[in-house]
This record gives C-alpha cells, sequence and structure tokens, in this order.
C-alpha cells in the first residue's frame, strides 16, 4: 500500500470540562492525587487499560459520558479543585533565589532517558527515572531548567516470559497521538528541524515538547519522511545494540539538543549533562558560545567547562560507553576546524591523558574533559569513581581527584500511596508536599497514631497483594495455562503476612538470586504456619544478559514449587506502575548488590517513604541512610576477593537477620495490635526518606553546590567582552608549556627533634620555577600520618610562604606546622598553579612534587 496520511479526531469535550484536556498533556497531573483520581472517576476500567494516560482516555470517552460529566456538579467541584491547585502552582515563586538568568536563558539538563510515568515509555530503568524525578523537583523548586532528550517510538521492551520462565522481548510501537507532545514550531508557524551532518548524511530531526509542570522537556525525533531508514532508526529504540546507531543517538542527543535550543532562541547558560551520552553537547555548546561572545575556542572553552556539570551513575569502568574513534570522527571533523585543532587532538578528549592510545573513545573521559563539576550520586560512589578515575589526573591523591558526589533523591509525590498521602494531609499540613526542607513539619510524622499508620498500610499492602493477582491472571492466561491453575490464583499471597518485595533491573552483581542460595532454610521461612513470610520478585535482564535472565527463570522454578508456589511470585514487565504498588504495600525492600557496584539505588527509597523497611547491603544510598532504627544491613560493609565466599556469608547473614531480627520483630503482636517497635521504625524510614533522601533535596544540592556557581562563572566570564575567559585562556595556555621545568627539592626541617603535641616547627625548601613567577603557583607542604614508606593517611595541604629569591626562577619557601595529634607522621611537597578550582584540580599535569614524585 502508498503510503497513507494519518489524522486524529479528538472529542469535542464539553466547555465546562475543557480544563480537562489541558490538564492530561501538562505531566503535573500524574503527581497530584487529587487529580490521578480526578481522571480515574471518568472511567476507572478504562483508565487502567490505557495505562493511566490521560490523553489516550480522553479519546475513549463517550460524547454521551462527557455530556454527563459536564452536569455532574459533584464532579465539576472536584474540577474545579484541580485546576485552582494547578493554577496555583505557576504562581509559586522559585524557592531558591540566587539565579539570576534572563527569560531566554535555561540550565540545560541532558538526559538519554526520561522516566516521567508508565503511560510514556522513553526509558529503561533508574537513570531515566531519576531524571524524570529531577524535572519535577525543578518544578516544585522554580528552578529555570529546561529538559533535552530523545523521543523514542519503540522505546525499551517489553517483558515476557515463557513456558519455561525465560525472558522474551517484544519491541511494541507506541502511538506518538497519545502522548501529551506538541510540535514545537518558530514563530512563522513551520516546524523547528535542526539538522546534523554524518556518515550516512544529514540527519534531521523535529522537535517535540512535553510539559512537566513548570517544566519544559524537548525531544528530539528522526522519525521523518525525509530521512531514509537508517537515519529514522536512531530514534527507534532506547540503547540500540549496535555501535553506529548508538554513536547516532548521542551525537543527536548532546550536539541536536544544543542545536534546537538555539533553533527556540533558547540559550543554555549551564549544561547538566546526566551521564556520558550527553557529553557531545560540549562541542555544539563551545560553537555557540564563539558565535555570541566573539571568542576564540580556547576562551570559549574556559567558559564552557566552568558552566558545565556532569554527573555519572557507573561505578563500573566496563559499565561507560566507549566506541571506536573511526565511529566519533566523521561527526566531529567541523569542530575541529571550527576550533582550529586537529582531529586528533578533539579526538584525544576522549583519551587518559599521557596513556597509550588504545583506539577507543571515552564518553566519561569526554564528559570529565569538558565539566568542571563532576560527581557521582553516592557518597561510597563518589569514593569509587575517584580511585576508579585517579589515572585521568596523574600524580595526584586519590582523595583529591575533582570528582565529588550529590545522592539521589526520589519524588516522593510520585511514589508515596494515596492512603498515605492523605494521613499526612491530616497529621503534617495540606500543602506539606511543597514544604519537605521543613524538619520540624516532617517530624511531625512522629505524631501519626501507629494505629492509623498500620491501617493505611495493610491497605496498602492489600493493593499490592490484588495488582499480583491480577498480574498473574494476564500472565497465565496468555500462556494458555489450565483452569485449576488460574482458579488457584485468587489466592496468592496472604493480606497477613510479612511482605518482601525484589525488585530491580536483574543484572547479576544485583545477585537477585543470593535469597535462593539455601533452598531448605527459605522454604521453611516461607511454610512456618506461625510467621510465615511471602515474597514478591520483579524485574528485568537486559535482552542480551543470558546470565541474568536464567536467574529470572531459577527464580520462577522456585515459585512453582508446590509447597512455596501461594507465597512466592515474579510478576512480568517491571515498570514504574508495578514499582509503585511494590514501594507502597512491601514490608521489606530486599537488595542485595555486590558492593560497592550499585551507584546509588533509589527503589529502597520509595519504599522507606512509603514506611517499608530496607534490608540492604551497604551499598549506594544505604551507607548512609542505614540506622538501626529504621531498618538492617546485610554484612558490615567488607569487600571480598572471593565472590563465591562472599555469596555463602552475606546469604547467611540475611536468613540471620530474617530469622533472628525481621519476622520476629514484624509478628510481635501484643493483643492483636501491631508491633510497637515495628510502627516505630516504619515514622524514622518515612522521615529519613522524606527530609534526606528526597529529589527535593537532590535539586536543592544541584542548585546551590553547582548551578549557582555555575551561573555566577558563566556572567563573570562573558562580561566585558569575555576579558577574564581571555585571561584564564592564556594563563592555562602559559602554565601548560612551562610547567615542566619546575623543580622541588627536599624539604629542610629546621629544628631535627621529636616533637609532643602542641609543638611547632618550621620547613623551608628551595624552589625553581623557570620563567614561571611565584604569583603564578602556590606551594605547599602535604602532610599527614605515615601508613606505608610511599603513603599518606589522612592528608592535608599547608600553603607555604614566599622567604626569598635566591637567583633567577630559584626561590626559598617556608610554613609552621602545628603537631595536633600524636603518632607517626610525614610531609612531602609540591607546586601547583595558582588560580580558581578548575585550573588548580581539573588540568592533568600540572602538579609537581619533590623530586617529581608520584
Amino acid at each position: 500500500m502508498e503510503e497513507i496520511q494519518i489524522y486524529k479526531v479528538y472529542p469535542a469535550i464539553p466547555e465546562p470540562l475543557s480544563f480537562l484536556d489541558y490538564l492530561a498533556r501538562n505531566l503535573w497531573w500524574c503527581w497530584n492525587p487529587e487529580a490521578i483520581e480526578l481522571f480515574h472517576r471518568i472511567n476507572p476500567a478504562q483508565w487502567e487499560k490505557t495505562g493511566k494516560n490521560p490523553v489516550a482516555l480522553l479519546s475513549h470517552i463517550s460524547q454521551r459520558r462527557f455530556d454527563e460529566l459536564s452536569k455532574d456538579e459533584s464532579f465539576l467541584g472536584h474540577l474545579r479543585r484541580v485546576k485552582a491547585k494547578f493554577e496555583r502552582m505557576f504562581s509559586y515563586v522559585s524557592q531558591i533565589k540566587e539565579f539570576d538568568l534572563g527569560p531566554k536563558e535555561t540550565i540545560a539538563y541532558f538526559s538519554m532517558e526520561f522516566g516521567l510515568h508508565e503511560s510514556l515509555p522513553i526509558f529503561a530503568g533508574g537513570l531515566g527515572v531519576l531524571a524524570g524525578d529531577h524535572l519535577k523537583a525543578s518544578s516544585t523548586l522554580g528552578i529555570p531548567l529546561t529538559g533535552i532528550g530523545l523521543l523514542f517510538r519503540e522505546g525499551y521492551f517489553k517483558q515476557f516470559l515463557d513456558h519455561n520462565g525465560w525472558q522474551q522481548e517484544t519491541y511494541p510501537i507506541t502511538d506518538m497521538f497519545d502522548f501529551p507532545l506538541q510540535k514545537v514550531k518558530d514563530s512563522s508557524g513551520f516546524e523547528i528541524k535542526i539538522e546534523i551532518p554524518g556518515p550516512d548524511g544529514l540527519i534531521i530531526a523535529c522537535v517535540w515538547q512535553l510539559k512537566v509542570g513548570k517544566i519544559k522537556l524537548f525531544l528530539l525525533d528522526t522519525n521523518l519522511p525525509e530521512n531514509p531508514a537508517i537515519i529514522r532508526d536512531i530514534t527507534s529504540r532506547l540503547y540500540a545494540s549496535n555501535d553506529e546507531t548508538r554513536v547516532a543517538q548521542e551525537i543527536l542527543l548532546g550536539i541536536g539538543g544544543i542545536k534546537a535550543l538555539r533553533a527556540m532562541d533558547m540559550f543554555p547558560n549551564i549544561s547538566h549533562m546526566n551521564e556520558g551520552h550527553c557529553a557531545f553537547a560540549g562541542l555544539e555548546r563551545i560553537c555557540i558560545i564563539m558565535d555570541k561572545y566573539d571568542v576564540d575556542f580556547e576562551s570559549a572553552f574556559q567558559i564552557c567547562k566552568r558552566s558545565c556539570v556532569f554527573t555519572t551513575h557507573t561505578p563500573v569502568a566496563a559499565g561507560h560507553d566507549e566506541f571506536e574513534k573511526e565511529l566519533i570522527l566523521p561527526y566531529i571533523q567541523l569542530y575541529a576546524d571550527k576550533f582550529a585543532i586537529s582531529n586528533n587532538k578533539l579526538l584525544s578528549w576522549g583519551e587518559t591523558h599521557g596513556m597509550k592510545d588504545t583506539g577507543k573513545f571515552s564518553m566519561f573521559i569526554f564528559g570529565a574533559k569538558l565539566s568542571g563539576y563532576v560527581n557521582g550520586v553516592s557518597r561510597l560512589h563518589g569514593q569509587v569513581a575517584r580511585k576508579m578515575w585517579q589515572s585521568l589526573w596523574p600524580r595526584r591523591n586519590v582523595t583529591e581527584i575533582p570528582i565529588s558526589h550529590i545522592t539521589n533523591g526520589v519524588h516522593i509525590c510520585s511514589y508515596l500511596s494515596r492512603h498515605k498521602n492523605a494521613l499526612f494531609e491530616r497529621y503534617l499540613s495540606s500543602d506539606w508536599s511543597n514544604r519537605l526542607a521543613n524538619r520540624n513539619l516532617i517530624s511531625r510524622i512522629d505524631n501519626i497514631e501507629g494505629a492509623d499508620l498500620w491501617h493505611v498500610h495493610e491497605l496498602d499492602r492489600s493493593s499490592l497483594i490484588k495488582k499480583c493477582r491480577d498480574t498473574l491472571q494476564v500472565q497465565y492466561e496468555r500462556r494458555n495455562a489450565p483452569r485449576t491453575v488460574l482458579d488457584e490464583v485468587v489466592s496468592v499471597l496472604d493480606h497477613r503476612v510479612l511482605t518482601i518485595c525484589f525488585a530491580r533491573r536483574f543484572a547479576t552483581y544485583k545477585r537477585a538470586g543470593l535469597l535462593l542460595k539455601d533452598i531448605p532454610r527459605l522454604t521453611r521461612l516461607i511454610t512456618d504456619e506461625n510467621r510465615p513470610i511471602q515474597i514478591v520478585f520483579a524485574g528485568k535482564a537486559h535482552p542480551n544478559d543470558n546470565e541474568g535472565k536464567d536467574i529470572i527463570k531459577q527464580i520462577v522454578e522456585f515459585a512453582r514449587l508446590n509447597n512455596v508456589r501461594h507465597r512466592v511470585v515474579f510478576l512480568e514487565n517491571y515498570d514504574i506502575n508495578i514499582a509503585r504498588y511494590m514501594v507502597q504495600g512491601c514490608d521489606v525492600w530486599l537488595n542485595t548488590p555486590r558492593r560497592p557496584n550499585e551507584a546509588c539505588g533509589t527503589s529502597g527509597i520509595k519504599a522507606a517513604a512509603n514506611g517499608g523497611l530496607n534490608l540492604s547491603i551497604l551499598d549506594g544510598w544505604w551507607c548512609e541512610g542505614f540506622r538501626e532504627s529504621r531498618g538492617w544491613s546485610i554484612g558490615n560493609g567488607d569487600f571480598y576477593d572471593d565472590h563465591e565466599y562472599q555469596d555463602e556469608v552475606e546469604s547467611q547473614a540475611l536468613y540471620n537477620i530474617l530469622e533472628n531480627d525481621v519476622i520476629p520483630t514484624f509478628y510481635d503482636r501484643k493483643r492483636g495490635n501491631p508491633s510497637v517497635k515495628w510502627i516505630k521504625m516504619m515514622k524514622e524510614a518515612m522521615k529519613m526518606a522524606i527530609i534526606d533522601f528526597s529529589s527535593d533535596r537532590m535539586v536543592r544540592d544541584y542548585s546551590e553546590r553547582y548551578y549557582i556557581p555555575a551561573s555566577k562563572n558563566f556572567q563573570v566570564l562573558t562580561q566585558d567582552s569575555a576579558w577574564k575567559a581571555k585571561e584564564l585562556a592564556l594563563t592555562q595556555s602559559r602554565l601548560i608549556s612551562l610547567w615542566s621545568s619546575i623543580r622541588v627539592s627536599t624539604p629542610k626541617l629546621i629544628t631535627e627533634a621529636d616533637f609532643t603535641v602542641g609543638d611547632t616547627f618550621r620547613i623551608t625548601l628551595e624552589v625553581f620555577l623557570g620563567e614561571l613567577t611565584p604569583q603564578e603557583v602556590e606551594v605547599q607542604i602535604y602532610h599527614g600520618r605515615v601508613k606505608s614508606a610511599y603513603h599518606l593517611e589522612g592528608s592535608r595541604a599547608e600553603t607555604m610562604w614566599l622567604q626569598e629569591t635566591i637567583s633567577e626562577g630559584s626561590h626559598i619557601y617556608a610554613c609552621t606546622i602545628t603537631c595536633s595529634d600524636s603518632g607517626r607522621f610525614g610531609y612531602t611537597a609540591r607546586v601547583i598553579p595558582k588560580g580558581d578550582e578548575v585550573l588548580n584540580n581539573h588540568t592533568p599535569g600540572l602538579i609537581t612534587w619533590t623530586h617529581g614524585e608520584d
């Protein structure tokens, strides 16, 4: 059949209900319980059938039903309340007032995926959900941020299991007309399109807009008639399996995203790259800085770097994207020409400084090169990342590697159950969700009556069990299961039993099978007549991860055993919807990663916000969140070289905690009342999650530590014909060219003796700076406890003063050290540049130790 033209007919919504369509096209509704309930009451069955998608829902409602609702005073009153709340949201002023951006200036937030709601399948997992939560919190806080992503028409795969329990994948094409999207047009009414030269011809992409409260998310789409099939497929599937398409996706996201902003007359004063997929944005951003401020490449680079944030989410080096250089070269040649540098020079930005050429281009190294603010997503992940990437900044102590951390947070209102939200509105405040930073307010959770909290939690557990039964019914019907099996589904799980949930990506390091290490012991816990447990599993393995798929198969086979099949279930096609039921209804959230491979992990935070208690390895966020008053730790945070031994030790620790702590505490009932200790732990977990691990706190941290300083940097560096940026460029160039001449002698102790606490002593040393001047460098004594012959522990740097100049280029420096503690201490000396933090810490090679020591 020849290509057909498609059009869509939308219902004629009566004027009293006109706000419904407007509301459906702003995802603000998805974290507001009253708005969700408004759509649900239109047609509950259709609401579920359309995947809780209000745009699709409204297109399936009959004209007769709309007419009925337009005369229903109860519904109209509900609609007016939601509308008033929606309009108040736009009247709120920013809670962070230090931003000084113009109306056409923005913080550009790039991410390959955004997990905003299950009805928008343009995400794969935690990275996307984190990005979605970032946008939602930015809306509430009034941050001047704009999201940039790609619109995948097949999104990520849907999971189903065959008769043997082996994962299968399908990629259904989504109907874009059912998305709350709008094509972006210019002032003349023409669709905005961007173009990127590529090895297969010109890549043309249109731009869609998605509203997330007060935040706009722009999604690029290459599925256009003017593109050949190979280019149209760039935005077909999230995380394509071949490197050519993956590179094209990352080029489109980064370069295309900046081009789209430019086409919409928006300027990214600050850029935030969420993982290495986005790093190519830096190239195009340097270009637009060069053009707008009429500066050379070196000056534009200084501006770009000091106003760019780069967040890494991967604690394993192999998990970072690396591509063959020949795949990158066709896209970056134009930029090398624009910057007046060689192709090899530009490609070297994706390589470790001073290391042998591997032929690979690292997206992490590239992103770090272009960014003045680099961070991991938990305290432990920051430590792991500094150690992992220490080679990028040679001769620096691992503690001084310029990678910090901001621990991830979750959007509380997107995952809090409606029952618990109602409880909070009753005991805390009707507007508690807009005041998450108010510790005194959130601490009112302690005032909630234990019986009230337990009652709503039991309602949530019952909702989870119903969801499990409904999902299993669909799963078994699809497999043509016998009637006897289908009839048994209605009795799966028990509303009164301790419910443990495990749900995440089935990567091998997540160790979903750890709970199955001792089947007889686990079976005894499940089948105990007086204090049983039940377990709900869910999660997807990567399509190419057969090890992960085999773990799913083992769980499914265990769940089919006669004596446990009513107490253990595996739910197919884990998504935000299933996650919501699980985090709201679980009693215990189980997490068993192999430390330190969990960068952060946020599912446990969502469970905690709902009163679920975490039982977890001390990894990711739980290293910071764990207290005995709010959950349990498996092990003591030890590292093991022998993984089999580790699994044996930690699985036994898991069983011991269940038997000796979790189960007795849950079933410690007096006169039929819920466990007093359990209720107290629930409250502690809820306070912790909301106060310390919300996306509200996370975005505040990004704003205060990165966005606001980056905005000030941009303003300072671009004012007065960008003279400050030009000066920095010249300074860096001079330092790089002359640094190799620096020599540092062995420091000399003026008084040779042992000391007691409180004593002071003076150290001097001779430094040869060559053509550099004392005003351009900082000379430091670096001292700390002696850990070994070549390593100091708990080190700190003391700045030395210039005592005298003894000849041209040669100087004597001195400083005084105070003995603040007893023990064995050591010291050495070094020279670093004098200047801002980016120049000091981010420029590889600009550090010289005594006699060139490492």
